[in-house]
């Protein structure tokens, strides 16, 4: 008998082919997809092409979603996991050199196109992992639910982490990508709450308040308080859809 997590693929010659699960929309083709697109949950990873500080990857936001996304459909065979989209609305990190921002009306609209074109499947979960695509998340969730469609929008929150580059998310790349920090480079920057800085945020940017792009202090991240943090954060969101599809 096939495991539980075997997908059958299309037949070949008159003979159906049972493969690992197929977990990433880039790598099939369509008549893979429609085979199993109907009773599937489209997972969509959301990021951000955005500065770090001068410790972390422009893609940290991106990392994140993806790898969350990935957690979710290992524990769902239902879930299928779509190409990431690395721009956000991330126009807080201008002053920074490398942050690409499309900015929250296009998000929001660039959201609910795909979304609408995703109609195939049985409903799409868009992981966001940048806090400023939060707005245009919710607006476009609102949109697309409004029209009928089957869609959730989740984010993830660590409660008592810190805003942007500090300790939280240092950690979550030292467990998920430690080659791509540099930990010599990296420093406190802001480290009030941000309910004390976010007016100046809004105003002037993330540089208006720290000028190495840091909202938080980085020392003592690891990689072993990043994979519990990632495992915190899969839980939830593998709750969440739970909640949400049964």
């Amino acid at each position: 008998m096939d495991g539980p997590d075997a997908v059958r693929r299309p037949s070949v010659e008159g003979r159906a082919v049972v493969d690992r699960p197929l977990r990433t929309l880039d790598v099939l083709t369509w008549p893979e997809v429609e085979a199993v697109a109907a009773g599937s949950i489209l997972a969509v990873p959301v990021g951000s092409t955005e500065q770090h500080g001068p410790h972390l990857p422009l893609g940290t936001d991106s990392a994140v979603a993806v790898a969350l996304a990935h957690r979710l459909a290992a524990a769902r065979p239902d879930v299928l996991v779509a190409p990431a989209l690395p721009y956000g609305s991330a126009g807080e990190h201008a002053a920074f050199p490398g942050t690409l921002s499309i900015g929250a009306a296009a998000l929001e609209l660039l959201l609910v196109e795909l979304v609408r074109s995703a109609d195939a499947f049985g409903g799409v979960v868009l992981v966001s992992g940048h806090g400023g695509n939060a707005a245009p998340l919710a607006a476009a969730v609102s949109t697309l639910r409004a029209e009928g469609r089957d869609v959730l929008g989740w984010a993830p929150l660590v409660t008592g982490g810190d805003a942007h580059a500090g300790r939280t998310e240092t950690s979550l790349l030292l467990a998920l990508a430690p080659e791509a920090v540099r930990l010599d480079a990296a420093s406190p920057g802001d480290t009030r709450p941000l309910a004390a800085v976010i007016g100046d945020l809004r105003r002037g940017g993330v540089a208006a308040v720290s000028p190495n792009g840091v909202l938080g202090d980085p020392t003592g991240a690891t990689a072993e308080e990043g994979g519990r943090l990632l495992d915190m954060l899969a839980a939830d969101l593998i709750a969440a859809v739970r909640a949400w599809r049964p």
